[in-house]
């Protein structure tokens, strides 16, 4: 018989993650996300099952408690890249949030331990279907301009991201689609044209909002974490940076593309009031982003221009140990994609792709790259460190296969192409790729591999028919799968488009049982690996480094800043 638990872990789904847990089939961290999402404190769920909460899982803030050793004041400087700040609603890479992350806020806040608080939000429940979400809008936050944030105000985003004239990533993600319905109308391209829903948003008061799914959707507060989900004031127009409002407590001060991106606190809202943080203490007074390239933040770091670094690689480790800082290292989902665009010639032949994918071994790239971290890839972009990420057997090489499907392609004689490669984390990407060219030639495909500077690669990383693009970590292999490989979403940069897959991946979303999950989306892992659309060799650690003089930073596999109890000695 089931354990009755306390009133604020009643949801069904709760307690069935519960029952998993008692039975060994689920570990507590696993557990306590599962209540957190659920609208269970973080807090309640580390005490349930037993394990030390950390500092952020404390309190009604999702940040840190103040350091009653903090010193007030400073400036704490990163090296970064810093890229052009348009609409955040089409971000396409994790700098650009970054650098309005202090001024732009989220629903919600995904912490280092991979459980997500509110934010904006001060509480959130589902039903017991998961089809209906109701969000409470934390009352008192002032947006910059004075006014104070309400649900029409968050509304206004989700309706924009929805729309497909805003051509927002957001649309794959599984809050927006199980709002979304065919309108009957289509795209120039022939693929159906989606809308939301009559009734999908509700606003229900001036802090209540309320959406109407039509399928069970168990991720929409880690959704709403997701970086191009930035709430924006309904003023906004494009370009952000020429005139942002947000509700943190930093603005945009100076701001150059390639250069520096100087962001400072807030004291006066722009209609003269004293603006009050709704997030409590704040100790620095400036963060500035100066810009490096990935190759050159770790030598900035020595050379004491900088605090602080987006990431170093894995080639500078050494050096990294060497210097005088604290190095953080997170394992992550992040990972090198070697897509094919499925409707480009000679990857439209399925057995092509078949024939490159069975050619490449990925764990002999994995071991040239990274011999302590990081995961083997299963060419289906769900990690292993995927709260719902379910084995498949092992991928084994088969050169003579290999052989075979060319032949039956028409290749008998060899088959020549290029891929691609920006190296946009650094010279480990042209690594992987002339490993995969030398084990490709066993089998009579002759890779050539095509660097680029990072900045060109990003103006054609969704149009090259085979290209090595970097993807971030997402919190789950659902969100991953369905920003990158829905039919049809913005992000679908190899063109794959297959109900079959769409199918069990809508399935995989919409089983409550979490054992149940991890099987249905195994099928979807398992028709993606089948279909042949990418050579995912490894899923990688991320390296970043501070001073010794920086308090309170703490790294996150997403590689999202949030500073604001970060302090300078």
């Amino acid at each position: 018989m089931s354990q009755k638990l306390p009133p604020v872990f009643q949801h069904p789904v709760i307690q069935n993650a519960f029952d998993h847990l008692e039975a060994g089939r689920l570990d507590r961290r696993e557990f306590i996300r599962i209540a957190a999402l659920l609208g269970a404190s973080a807090a309640s769920a580390y005490a349930l099952v037993g394990l030390p909460s950390p500092a952020y899982a404390e309190g009604s803030l999702p940040f840190p408690p103040d350091d009653s050793k903090a010193k007030a004041g400073g400036v704490f400087k990163i090296a970064m890249q810093v890229q052009k700040l348009e609409d955040p609603a089409t971000f396409s890479w994790t700098q650009s949030s970054n650098q309005v992350r202090h001024t732009l806020e989220y629903v919600s806040m995904t912490g280092p331990d991979n459980v997500t608080r509110p934010m904006l939000a001060e509480s959130w429940s589902a039903s017991p279907d998961l089809k209906t979400w109701t969000f409470n809008i934390r009352k008192g936050v002032m947006w910059h301009n004075g006014e104070e944030l309400t649900a029409d105000h968050v509304a206004w985003n989700l309706k924009r991201w929805a729309d497909p004239a805003t051509a927002s990533s957001n649309i794959g993600l599984s809050i927006i689609t199980g709002m979304l319905h065919d309108t009957g109308k289509k795209d120039d391209k022939g693929a159906p044209i989606m809308g939301l829903s009559d009734g999908a948003i509700e606003v229900a008061d001036k802090y209540t909002l309320r959406l109407h799914m039509n399928k069970a959707v168990l991720s929409a507060p880690e959704d709403l974490y997701n970086y191009p989900t930035a709430i924006l004031h309904p003023s906004f127009k494009a370009p952000i940076s020429e005139k942002i409002i947000g509700t943190g407590p930093f603005t945009l001060a100076e701001f150059k593309v390639g250069d520096k991106c100087i962001l400072k606190r807030v004291s006066k809202t722009t209609d003269g009031q004293d603006f009050k943080y709704w997030g409590g203490k704040v100790y620095l007074d400036e963060i500035a982003y100066y810009n490096f390239d990935s190759d050159n933040q770790l030598p900035a770091f020595a050379s004491g221009d900088v605090d602080g670094v987006y990431d170093f690689n894995v080639e500078q480790v050494d050096l990294a140990k060497s210097l005088p800082g604290v190095i953080h290292k997170a394992r992550t989902a992040q990972c090198i994609c070697c897509r094919m665009q499925v409707d480009q010639k000679p990857f439209s032949d399925k057995r092509v792709r078949q024939a490159i994918a069975m050619t490449v071994d990925n764990s002999t790239i994995k071991g040239l790259i990274y011999t302590d971290g990081g995961d083997v890839g299963e060419d289906h972009h769900v990690a292993p460190v995927h709260p719902d990420y379910f084995a498949l057997p092992a991928m084994k090489r088969d050169v003579e296969g290999a052989k075979k499907l060319l032949k039956e392609a028409g290749f008998e004689k060899g088959l020549e192409v290029t891929i691609d490669v920006g190296n946009t984390d650094g010279p480990w990407h042209q690594t992987a790729c002339e490993a995969m060219r030398d084990q490709l030639k066993e089998a009579g495909v002759n890779l050539r591999v095509n660097v680029m500077p990072a900045a060109k690669y990003w103006e054609i990383w969704d149009k090259t028919a085979f290209g090595c693009t970097a993807w971030t970590h997402r919190p789950l292999g659902t969100m991953v799968m369905s920003l990158g490989y829905r039919t049809g979403v913005p992000w679908n940069e190899s063109h794959y488009a297959n109900p079959e897959f769409d199918k069990a991946l809508d399935a995989a979303e919409a089983t409550l049982d979490v054992e149940e999950r991890k099987k249905k989306l195994a099928a979807a892992e398992k028709i993606l690996q089948d279909d042949a659309v990418m050579v995912l060799p490894l899923f990688r650690p991320i390296y970043t480094i501070v001073a010794q003089k920086v308090n309170g930073y703490e790294g996150h596999p997403t590689q999202y800043h949030q500073f604001n109890k970060v302090w300078m000695a």
